[in-house]
């Protein structure tokens, strides 16, 4: 059972919902667990090093449960986690029945999650030891919208394939930076959808928010601007040669069964818990 705080108001589309915390079984979903009352939250967490961990764009609730949940259960599985750690999945709206044309929309509702996220962990999460957090594509709005409010600070920040402009730690999210111990990234070259699909849906989106300098390269594509000073770590760029497509991070989300020998998603996660238990990094070479 993986423990998730959905935000969704519907299983594909809908608005941002209050948070509401329940245990899920990937492998059976969607039974669902019960909901968990604030006594039995604050019980689960007291003392843990909590891992929030967010899927992006276009991912409906049945993906996000089946992707976020075997993440969780490889990284237990491989002894990533220990007894002092807890994974926590988010689910949030990003996504529509047609899929991409509200992708210049859907940072509102990341960053709206991310508010909702900081507060709850401020108000119902304070008996936990740490804060830490991954996220994938457009995931990365919430995380660091998220951070930037923390009335602590956060363990470790992960974003791979980070769907937001490669100087955001810089300027946008430069709280977000200034309230972390450690923030690691992965980017890739082969990510066509950050190569050809950010350019042109970044923009609108900046354009609505008022935000100037509407052309840029994704984080996830060309990593930070160089030289990139603490908490950002080396290294982040993942060859050409080992072909991470946007779709590469996570688990597959259309099912669940056991990793397939030499999967692409299974270096990310070792990455990942590498970031969150703070341990040197051996790839991307």
């Amino acid at each position: 059972m993986t423990l998730f705080i959905d935000f969704r108001t519907a299983d594909v589309g809908g608005a941002v919902g209050s948070a509401k915390v329940l245990e899920i079984a990937p492998a059976a979903w969607p039974t669902m667990g019960p909901l968990l009352n604030d006594k039995a939250i604050e019980k689960r967490v007291d003392g843990k090093n909590l891992l929030f961990a967010t899927h992006g764009f276009n991912v409906h609730r049945d993906e996000g449960v089946r992707a976020l949940g075997q993440l969780d259960n490889h990284l237990r599985a491989a002894g990533k986690l220990s007894e002092a750690d807890l994974f926590i999945g988010v689910l949030w709206p990003g996504d529509f029945w047609i899929p991409a044309i509200n992708y210049p929309f859907e940072g509102d509702d990341a960053i709206d999650c991310g508010k909702r996220l900081a507060a709850y962990c401020a108000r119902q999460l304070k008996s936990a030891q740490s804060f830490s957090f991954l996220s994938h594509s457009l995931g990365a709005r919430l995380v660091l919208e998220a951070v930037k409010r923390l009335d602590r600070r956060a363990r470790s920040v992960c974003l791979a394939a980070a769907a937001i402009d490669r100087d955001s730690l810089r300027r946008e999210y430069a709280a977000a930076a200034k309230n972390a111990d450690s923030i690691s990234i992965l980017a890739s070259h082969e990510d066509s959808v950050l190569k050809l699909a950010f350019p042109v849906g970044n923009p609108i989106f900046r354009w609505f928010q008022d935000a100037g300098d509407y052309f840029q390269i994704a984080l996830g594509y060309d990593g930070p601007p160089r030289p990139a000073a603490p908490p950002i770590n080396a290294p982040w760029q993942i060859a050409d040669r080992d072909d991470y497509g946007h779709g590469s991070y996570l688990p597959p989300s259309d099912q669940v069964a056991p990793p397939a020998p030499g999967a692409q998603w299974l270096r990310v996660a070792d990455f990942m818990a590498n970031a969150f238990n703070r341990q040197p990094q051996g790839w991307p070479r």
